[in-house]
């Protein structure tokens, strides 16, 4: 996997993720994710347009910088999602859970939350 960091706008800081995001590679994309954070900027954008593979380790990196993103009130957004991606978030509920808002997202109850979050 490789991951490099777009900084040229320090207040949505880009994350380019090319290669396979899988359970032996996850660790530094998750580790980037949680130091960008922990900066606090407006939002973050994953860009996904070289990732080759990624399986449900891969997908819960994408939840877990959802998850910690709204605890900080700051916004994720994907971006050049690749079409086997597209239909992974789907089939797993993962678009709608991108597509909430950190106010939507409190007011769910356990049950209503997707399944995939990990």
């Amino acid at each position: 996997m490789r991951v490099r960091v777009d900084r040229c706008d320090p207040d949505v800081p880009v994350i380019h993720v090319g290669g396979d995001l899988a359970y032996t590679t996850a660790a530094p994309l998750r580790t980037e994710i949680d130091q960008i954070l922990g900066g606090g900027p407006a939002g973050l954008v994953l860009d996904f347009a070289e990732l080759e593979f990624i399986d449900s380790t891969g997908l819960s990196v994408i939840v877990h910088a959802w998850r910690e993103g709204q605890r900080a009130g700051i916004a994720l957004r994907l971006h050049a999602v690749p079409r086997f991606l597209a239909t992974i978030l789907d089939m797993t509920g993962v678009t709608g859970l991108l597509a909430r808002t950190a106010t939507e997202s409190d007011d769910l109850t356990e049950s209503d939350r997707p399944a995939a979050t990990a």
